[in-house]
């Protein structure tokens, strides 16, 4: 049974995804979550980095949207079929997230360049600081890794419940950028959850006018959980074709 360690309402403060208006987070730091109570706190919109929870509540915006996508009803594009077919020689491995040198230097490699593409704030993840936010003990924890030859390429984070995965995090050689690493780790994963009898994947947030969150929207059908639910209330998630 999960264990709360303390429970935070950060900002309002600089937003994330974008230029204005300012951002405020609901957190919580708890450890024993099952996967149970993780799948009940996706379905209500919260996600997970390590032992933090959290989930946008901003008084004056409503962009970062929770989505998911039903997989049995999940339908492929023509782009996404080449995306498969261009990683088709890519080896993938599916186990608990660890920590190397060479998971940390290619995470400082694909950081460095969304710092020069995209105007990122500096940031390097040490190895406490890795292990905190993608290893950290939990039933759910999945690492996906994906190997040219012996070469790491990417690496997806992913959380996997009862009836669903949550796709955390992705990472990627910048010279490796043509292989869509980042689309090709949400088909991975439905290829997964379809495989596992799982009803969705979870993507996080959207936000329409974030670039780096954009391409989320390029996998339909998919549901969309409207506002923030509070204590007591049943969450409403909306389909979009």
């Amino acid at each position: 049974m999960a264990r709360l360690l303390r429970h935070m309402i950060t900002g309002p403060e600089a937003c994330h995804y974008l230029p204005t208006p300012p951002m405020t987070t609901e957190s919580k730091v708890m450890i024993d979550v099952s996967q149970q109570e993780l799948e009940e706190l996706l379905v209500q919109g919260w996600r997970r980095f390590g032992p933090v929870y959290f989930r946008p509540i901003c008084a004056s915006c409503t962009e970062c949207v929770s989505v998911r996508v039903p997989v049995e009803e999940f339908v492929l594009t023509s782009n996404m079929r080449r995306v498969l077919q261009r990683a088709k020689s890519l080896r993938i491995e599916i186990a608990a997230p660890r920590i190397d040198e060479a998971r940390l230097a290619l995470h400082a490699r694909w950081y460095a360049g969304r710092q020069e593409a995209r105007g990122w704030d500096a940031s390097e993840l040490d190895h406490d600081s890795y292990g905190l936010q993608f290893c950290f003990p939990h039933p759910a924890a999945r690492e996906f890794s994906y190997w040219d030859g012996d070469t790491l390429v990417a690496i997806g984070i992913t959380d996997e419940t009862p009836r669903a995965l949550s796709a955390v995090y992705c990472f990627y050689a910048p010279e490796y950028a043509h292989l869509s690493p980042g689309t090709l780790n949400v088909l991975i994963a439905l290829e997964h959850a379809r495989a596992r009898g799982l009803a969705h994947v979870y993507l996080g947030y959207r936000v329409e006018a974030c670039a780096s969150l954009q391409y989320k929207g390029r996998f339909t059908p998919q549901e969309r959980l409207r506002g923030k639910v509070e204590e007591g209330e049943t969450p409403l998630w909306e389909r979009v074709e």
